[in-house]
């Protein structure tokens, strides 16, 4: 029997043209549509005090994409024959990321945020992935913006700059399990300087010997340095252990930079230091059991928050003096949950003698919208009680929504409580009004509402650049107006984005199924069409679009 069979062009690149497969007694026959695709060359740019900032992400974004055999899962005994990844316009597709850098239990990489913390299966994924040889797969991402920032009011400033980081993932099967060795950098220390960018209302942190105030501290040099290490100790339970120098406690949910429902707003949220701020600890080791869907984890760390030299490694005097424990619970494709909760000892530099305790919760969903969109969304409350003080507590409420793979609306409100020592305004402004019901105690009440938009305008090897613009407003109580100059202080920036191409995955277990993008059609797989004969069909066969026709 004889079948003959044509590629679709989509599978071009993983055959050569006119290829003869033969395996007795059957022969079949591929002819591609097309010509091999042309490959894309990478592109420069400059733009004035960006260049530092785009200066690491060539490594994130020209890597070029391989065919990756997949790893069979150990635990799972998933099958390897997958179909191999390849690149569709700006997309990059993965069809078994579950089996290349997923968990032991089968579990989607996409889940993977920052540290150890969850996201939901369905989250989006913008990263480049490669074989690097030996077994060892590595993967890039990361992202740069290049904004304009400017903060009205009497506290405000303005400032050109680029918020930015990107990070590196090699993987490795050790043992039954699978090894992550992580690092990742920021230029934010030259790029929006040592003062951080403008940001009002924002706390946290010191520069020069005093609290800042109104701006965002830059992230360090080194953000993570990390080792993971996975493995499962029965069919539906998991080991993971997280050993980093440099890493992110079991404390809150994913941090800001890397939470989709923030991936296109460059700013940091005014509770920033009430929900995420330990993603920069230096010193964390955290163990972890997980089955499918839950996740319960423990962490010492050290607790104090790094110091005004964002390019050293903050150890001097210091200790794993801290802890915290989360309870991950992931109950779908589109849900996770989690709550938290964390003793800090020390955090502030100003104030040594200070200790904290932090709990915080988060619901974060992913989930398609229309044809070709996507919603991301986030709910995260925390609160902080320093010793001695009552609980002073923040909420966030976030969406990054995007239309159609081009246009992106999002928008984030939030609710804080700050001290007077929080935004450096002096006891006095507690007290100046005191029937105003934004202030309670020594904690002024502060809303805030920040909208954005973002258009994709180009793509460049690996990559694509966004422009987008974003507004807020706040709201804040009439002792603060003097302060001020208004109980409304406003804010405007706009920037341009640069980051890799979206990955995306045919759909199976564990994975976001029903996100495909461009999917090749599809018909009876071939496998199933010659079971009967007993012959073993190439991996590619069960996927590729086929006319068959059988000749006796």
């Amino acid at each position: 029997m004889r079948l003959h069979f044509t590629l679709h062009k989509a599978w071009r690149p993983y055959l050569p043209a006119n290829a003869s497969l033969r395996f007795p007694p059957l022969e079949l026959r591929a002819t591609a549509h097309s010509s091999s695709n042309s490959r894309m060359r990478p592109s420069s740019s400059a733009l004035l005090a960006a260049a530092a900032a785009l200066a690491m992400l060539p490594s994130v974004l020209h890597a070029q994409q391989h065919v990756h055999p997949t790893r069979p899962d150990s635990s799972a005994g998933s099958d390897t024959s997958q179909t191999k990844p390849r690149m569709s316009g700006d997309t990059t597709r993965m069809h078994d990321m579950a089996g290349m850098m997923g968990a032991p239990l089968g579990i989607s990489m996409t889940r993977t945020g920052s540290g150890t913390a969850w996201l939901p299966d369905s989250a989006l994924m913008y990263a480049r992935m490669t074989d690097i040889g030996r077994g060892w797969e590595l993967m890039l991402h990361g992202v740069a913006f290049v904004q304009y920032d400017d903060q009205g009011s009497r506290r405000g400033d303005s400032q050109f700059g680029s918020v930015n980081w990107g990070m590196a993932m090699a993987s490795h099967a050790l043992g039954a399990g699978r090894l992550d060795l992580r690092t990742m950098v920021s230029l934010e220390p030259w790029t929006v300087t040592d003062r951080g960018y403008p940001l009002l209302l924002q706390s946290g942190e010191s520069y020069g010997g005093s609290p800042l105030h109104d701006r965002q501290h830059p992230h360090d040099l080194f953000m993570e340095i990390a080792a993971v290490y996975e493995r499962p100790l029965a069919s539906n339970l998991g080991l993971q252990l997280y050993v980093a120098p440099v890493g992110e406690p079991a404390i809150g949910p994913v941090a800001f930079p890397h939470r989709p429902s923030a991936s296109s707003d460059p700013f940091a949220p005014l509770g920033h230091h009430w929900q995420d701020a330990t993603h920069i600890s230096f010193g964390v080791l955290t163990g972890g059991l997980y089955t499918r869907n839950v996740k319960v984890e423990g962490s010492v760390f050290n607790g104090r928050e790094p110091d005004e030299n964002r390019t050293n490694f903050d150890y001097r005097g210091r200790s794993l003096d801290s802890y915290a424990g989360r309870v991950t619970v992931n109950p779908s494709p589109n849900w996770s949950l989690s709550g938290s909760y964390a003793y800090l000892k020390s955090p502030e530099q100003l104030h040594p003698e200070e200790s904290v305790h932090r709990v915080v919760g988060a619901a974060l969903y992913e989930g398609r919208l229309g044809t070709h969109g996507h919603w991301s969304s986030a709910l995260v409350y925390g609160g902080n009680r320093h010793a001695g003080e009552d609980l002073s507590n923040s909420l966030l409420a976030e969406a990054n929504v995007d239309l159609d793979a081009r246009n992106t609306i999002y928008g984030r409100i939030e609710y804080v409580e700050k001290s007077a020592e929080d935004l450096s305004v002096g006891d006095a402004a507690t007290s100046a009004v005191s029937p105003d019901a934004l202030v309670v105690g020594d904690q002024f009440r502060i809303g805030a509402l920040a909208v954005g938009y973002v258009r994709q305008i180009g793509t460049f090897s690996g990559g694509q650049i966004g422009l987008g613009v974003r507004g807020s407003v706040n709201v804040i109580p009439s002792s603060l107006e003097p302060a001020y100059g208004t109980r409304a202080p406003k804010g405007f920036a706009v920037y341009l984005r640069f980051r890799p191409n979206r990955m995306e995955m045919d759909g199976h277990e564990g994975m976001h199924a029903g996100m495909n993008r461009k999917v090749p059609p599809r018909s009876t797989p071939i496998v199933s069409r010659v079971a009967a004969t007993g012959v073993v069909m190439p991996a590619v066969s069960a996927d590729v679009t086929t006319a068959i026709r059988e000749q006796r």
